[in-house]
């Protein structure tokens, strides 16, 4: 077995520790969600953090772990009656992204459990963890019903493998770590509610601390023994820490006092619900207990708040978590000193009796440790700025005279903000797919409704009942059988085969040339991909972002899983120059080849959002560069790219005004899709648009023979 890293020798990242920390004095908290880009040791301090917890005191043999003075009633391998009982380390299980369900909760032998009525069952990652820590790396990658089940079980202590009918209940209780990057998309509001804690880490920009990281970090390599051995003194009292916290944590009181500001605290925040409040008694109360004390302080109730609440103040998808500090202070000392607990002379956590500190650290050659916590507030790569027009990149923009529209084809103009979004019409991709689980288009799933069966390929999952018993039934009297039990066979098992929803590629194509600013559009448009945006978070999709404006299309971001990361560049884009659209439906077209060959069933859907004009380069003096062909032709013919391969289209016409071309339904038109203007997308105006849409596929596939694309 590998040695972890100490975690006592982690670097920096103290709010991170100390959440963890607490949720060693205390599971009940809920757990803990790490947020942080890449490279910032989330998942070493998570690993360090097991070799910390106590030695766990457990029946002999017993598969999940039951404790052998009280020992679970209902345990699949019990009754346990006067086992003996034996200890060993708690342990830390590590969740896969991948991971199926089966290996997640646990599997039933579904042939026996028929034939034998026997319930033969094999643990999964849930019983495994049982008074250990479960982690889940990247667990914002991870597929929504894994999530939905994980917490489940964390929420209730227990959990339940049902599999028609047969039913298998274990104990399961742990402490819940998941780590994610923002970058690579979010968990939706609610279950980011189901997280106790939050915290975001971020490198430190001091140089003397970086090199400090770096120094630990190559001696733990060079040597991982030698090097856990120096910090094993710290090691062990940070351990004896934790068991005494444990044992001081039934005898702490939380006041009345405390409960008004925690529920003060959680109303000027307008978090929804109650598990916010419910969270913050329960860490309040382990911070005191983690610094020896029976009364919970103001001091308390804050540190609470600063890991509890930012995330539950999300309002919308693209709000970054966050809590404001001053609004927090006015708060507390508002509903602070009623009760005499907390007052203005309590003691801060660095003061007499502690507060949810962690012990220091020796800093490198006996200097002040390196434990000063970060300045808060965000790094510069996350702090949000509003645009200007004159960044280092850019040439500063002419403001524009009042009640003069700008020309087309005229020169950079300054980000536009988004009009506020809306609700829009669901656009998808015909046909059937087999892409990762959605809610977008329809797909062959592991979940939804029943639609056939079929044998099996490789172990069963979901047993279609009734095709099994048919294709049992013919054989019973060559099997001999002689009983009221049915004789079933390995190759009478019948697999059912499911249909739900897929999360697609939907790759965004947006015109930022001139032609679309001089109108003011933009802000529209803007709005328009904002919700088409979110409705993509709701529905699971990955996005990409491509613009074209000036000479050239460029990859505003490549495909992600990170919605709100799209928003941010959508609300940073300029607009100005030229219209190069077939260049935008090129790189369109080598985005999604590149695409196919990472994830050959994952579909996508192409959403080009523009007015249809087109227009190419010119000399100096304005004319057509030689050898230029007829813009909107080279246009017509990379949309003609797309849909000999079949890709699913939809242009967004954001041409306006009494007198319209119609050059975006063109284009659909050789997209072999769809065209809707603005007004059509919201969800509201457009009622059957998809069946309309899909009924003239049907149509023209009647009248040629050949197979559409269109959403």
């Amino acid at each position: 077995m590998s040695t972890p890293f100490p975690f006592t020798a982690v670097v920096g990242m103290d709010d991170l520790r100390l959440a963890l920390l607490l949720n060693a004095v205390s599971p009940a908290v809920g757990g803990v969600l790490v947020r942080g880009e890449k490279g910032t040791a989330k998942s070493t301090a998570v690993r360090a953090l097991s070799a910390l917890l106590p030695e766990v005191p457990v029946v002999a043999g017993c598969r999940f772990s039951c404790d052998p003075v009280a020992p679970d009633q209902r345990c699949p391998d019990g009754p346990h009656g006067t086992a003996p009982g034996t200890a060993r380390p708690a342990r830390m299980v590590e969740l896969p992204v991948g991971a199926s369900e089966d290996r997640l909760v646990g599997a039933l032998d579904i042939e026996r459990a028929l034939s034998e009525g026997v319930k033969a069952f094999e643990p999964g990652l849930l019983a495994d963890a049982h008074r250990g820590v479960l982690y889940v790396d990247e667990v914002n990658l991870l597929h929504d019903h894994l999530v939905d089940l994980l917490l489940d079980a964390a929420a209730m202590g227990a959990s339940y493998v049902e599999r028609e009918g047969v039913s298998v209940r274990h104990a399961a209780r742990f402490l819940l770590v998941g780590t994610m990057n923002p970058e690579e998309g979010e968990l939706r509001p609610q279950l980011l509610d189901r997280f106790g804690l939050t915290v975001e880490v971020a490198a430190s920009r001091e140089p003397e601390l970086r090199v400090e990281v770096v120094q630990r970090r190559l001696a733990y390599d060079d040597d991982p023994a030698g090097f856990a051995a120096r910090w094993a003194e710290e090691e062990t009292a940070l351990r004896d820490r934790i068991v005494a916290a444990r044992a001081l944590l039934p005898a702490v009181r939380l006041g009345d006092g405390a409960l008004l500001r925690i529920a003060a605290t959680c109303a000027a925040f307008e978090v929804d619900g109650m598990r916010a409040d419910i969270v913050m008694a329960r860490t309040a109360t382990a911070l005191a207990a983690w610094a020896g004390r029976t009364d919970v302080l103001a001091e308390d109730v804050r540190q609470a708040a600063l890991l509890a609440l930012p995330h539950r103040r999300r309002r919308n998808p693209f709000d970054a978590p966050g809590l404001d500090e001053d609004k927090l202070d006015d708060t507390l000392d508002e509903f602070t000193g009623e009760d005499g607990d907390g007052g203005d002379d309590d003691p801060g956590p660095d003061g007499p009796g502690g507060g949810g500190g962690i012990p220091p650290q020796p800093g490198p050659e006996g200097s002040e440790g390196p434990d000063t916590p970060p300045e808060s507030g965000s790094g510069p790569d996350d702090t949000p700025v509003e645009h200007a027009p004159d960044g280092p990149d850019d040439t500063p923009a002419e403001p524009e005279p009042q009640g003069q529209p700008r020309r087309a084809g005229a020169a950079e103009q300054s980000a536009v903000r988004a009009t506020e979004p809306f609700r829009t019409k669901t656009l998808s991709v015909p046909g059937l797919g087999e892409g990762a689980a959605g809610r977008r288009s329809r797909a062959r799933t592991e979940h939804g409704r029943t639609t056939g069966s079929r044998q099996p390929r490789g172990a069963l999952t979901k047993l279609h009942l009734a095709a099994t018993v048919q294709a049992a039934a013919p054989h019973q009297r060559a099997r001999g059988r002689s009983g009221p039990g049915l004789v079933v066979r390995k190759d009478d098992l019948r697999q059912a085969t499911r249909e739900g929803r897929e999360g697609n590629l939907v790759l965004f194509v947006v015109d930022a040339s001139g032609s679309m600013a001089a109108r003011r559009r933009m802000s529209a448009v803007k709005g328009a991909v904002l919700s088409l945006l979110l409705d993509a978070y709701q529905r699971r999709d990955k996005v990409g972002l491509i613009t074209f404006r000036g000479t050239e299309a460029a990859v505003a971001l490549p495909p992600t899983s990170s919605v709100d990361a799209a928003a941010a560049r959508l609300e940073s884009l300029p607009t100005g120059g030229r219209t190069p659209l077939a260049a935008g439906l090129l790189k369109a077209h080598d985005v999604l080849r590149v695409e196919r060959m990472r994830d050959p069933a994952r579909r996508p859907l192409l959403l080009v959002v523009t007015d249809g004009r087109a227009t190419g380069a010119r000399t100096a003096g304005g004319a057509r560069a030689a050898g230029g062909a007829d813009p909107v032709a080279l246009a017509a013919r990379a949309a003609r790219l797309h849909a000999s391969e079949g890709t699913a289209s939809v242009v967004v016409d954001c041409e306006s005004g009494p007198v319209r071309l119609g050059l975006a339904a063109s284009l659909a038109a050789s997209l072999e899709g769809t065209a809707i203007t603005l007004d059509d997308l919201r969800a509201d105006s457009i009622a059957g648009l998809v069946r309309d849409v899909q009924r003239d596929v049907q149509r023209a596939q009647a009248h040629d023979g050949r197979p559409r694309r269109a959403a």
